[in-house]
C-alpha cells in the first residue's frame, strides 16, 4: 500500500509498540555533559548505518551528542560532537543540535544530505546559564564529518521576528524543497507567566540569509481544553507522497505533552489531524508525565517515533540542583 492523504495515511502513522523503557538516559554523573537530562532525538541514516543526534544538560546548559545504532538494538557511547564555545557570542552556555538536512521522504531512507559536500545543521542556544535562561535564537552550522562543525550565515533572533515569538526560539528543523531551504521552529511570546508556543517557519536560497514566511504561526495553539492549547511545538517535517507531515507535540492545561501530526499540500497551510500518535503512559512509566519531542524514521520496514520521555522521580541533588524528574530518550513503533 502505498503512503497517502486521509485515513489511509493516518494509518501509516500510528506507532503503537512503544519501548517501555529509556533508550538513552541521563547518566546522573556530575561532570557529564548528560549529568542532569537528555533530550531532543535527531534520527537518521548515513551510508546504511542508523545514528542519533541529541541534547544533553548538565545544570550549565546544553551541549549535543551523537550516537550509533548497534546490530543488538543498542546504541554507542555517546560523543559530544557539539559543545559549548566560550568564544561564541551564542553558544557560550548552550548549543543544542536539533536537526541536519536528511531526506525528506518518511517512508525513506532517512539518509543525511550533503550540499558541496557538507553536512548543514541547526541548532538553538540560551544567552545565560541555567535551564534555557533567556531568549534563545536559531544558528546554521555545517560539517564535513558530524564531528567538527563550524558557524554559517545568518542567525534568527526573537526580536526580528513578530509577536508570537518575541520569548525565544526552540527547536527547528532543516529541509530542502525545490531549490529552497525551510526552517521550520517553535517560538514563545514573551509572556512571563503561562507563555504559549506555536510553530513557523523561514526560508533561504542559500542557507545564509533568511526570510520569515509569515508574521503568523503556520502551526496554531489550539483551543481551551484541547491536547494542544499551550503548545503546538518541536516539528518534525517529513513527505508522504504529495503529503507533508509536520509531526508535533502538544502540551495541555493540565500539563501533560503529547506527540500529534498536521499535514500540508505546500508547507504554508497545515491541517492538524487531531489524533494522538505517541501519549503520556500510566503512574510510572518512563514517559508519564511527557511524551513528546518527535523524530521519526522507517527502518527495516517499520516506522519508529523516538520521543523525549519524562518522569517523576524522588529528587536528588546534582551539582547544587535539585533533580526531580528523568528525562530521557524513548520510541514507539508502527509494529
Amino acid at each position: 500500500m502505498k503512503p497517502g492523504n486521509g485515513a489511509a495515511l493516518t494509518a501509516r502513522l500510528r506507532t503503537p509498540v512503544k519501548a517501555g523503557e529509556l533508550l538513552i538516559a541521563p547518566s546522573h554523573t556530575p561532570g557529564r555533559f548528560d549529568s542532569h537530562s537528555v533530550d531532543c532525538p535527531f534520527v537518521f541514516t548515513r551510508d546504511g548505518t542508523t545514528g542519533m543526534t541529541f541534547v544533553g544538560w548538565d545544570g550549565v546548559g546544553y551541549q549535543t551528542a551523537l550516537t550509533w545504532l548497534n546490530e543488538d538494538g543498542t546504541w554507542t557511547e555517546p560523543e559530544v560532537v557539539f559543545a559549548r564555545a566560550e568564544s561564541s557570542p551564542h553558544r557560550r552556555y548552550n548549543a543544542a543540535l536539533t536537526s541536519i538536512l536528511r531526506d525528506n521522504d518518511l517512508f525513506g531512507t532517512g539518509e543525511l544530505l550533503t550540499v558541496d559536500g557538507w553536512y548543514y545543521g541547526t541548532y538553538h542556544a540560551y544567552p545565560s546559564a541555567g535551564y534555557e535562561e533567556g531568549s534563545a535564537v536559531i544558528g546554521i552550522v555545517r560539517s564535513r564529518d558530524l564531528r567538527e562543525w563550524e558557524d554559517f550565515g545568518d542567525v534568527l533572533r526573537p526580536e526580528d521576528g513578530a509577536d508570537w515569538e518575541r520569548g525565544g526560539l526552540y527547536k527547528s528543523w532543516l529541509l530542502e524543497h525545490e531549490g529552497r531551504f525551510w526552517l521550520f521552529y517553535n517560538a514563545k511570546d514573551d509572556s512571563p507567566r503561562g507563555w504559549a508556543e506555536q510553530t513557523g517557519a523561514a526560508v533561504s536560497t542559500d542557507l545564509v540569509s533568511w526570510r520569515r514566511v509569515s508574521d503568523r504561526p503556520l502551526l496554531v495553539r489550539g483551543e481551551a481544553g484541547e491536547f494542544d492549547e499551550r503548545f503546538a511545538s518541536d516539528p518534525c517535517v517529513l513527505r508522504a507522497d504529495d503529503t507533508w507531515v509536520m509531526f508535533y507535540f502538544g502540551l495541555s492545561a493540565n500539563g501533560k505533552a503529547r506527540d500529534s501530526f498536521a499535514t500540508s499540500p505546500d508547507l504554508l497551510q497545515w491541517t492538524k489531524g487531531g489524533e494522538i500518535l505517541v501519549d503520556v503512559g500510566p503512574p510510572g512509566s518512563v514517559d508519564e508525565c511527557y511524551a513528546h519531542k518527535p523524530a521519526v524514521l522507517w527502518r527495516d520496514g517499520v516506522l519508529e517515533h523516538y520521543y523525549c520521555a519524562v518522569r517523576r522521580i524522588e529528587p536528588i541533588m546534582l551539582d547544587g540542583y535539585r533533580q526531580n524528574e528523568s528525562r530521557g530518550i524513548s520510541v514507539a513503533r508502527s509494529a
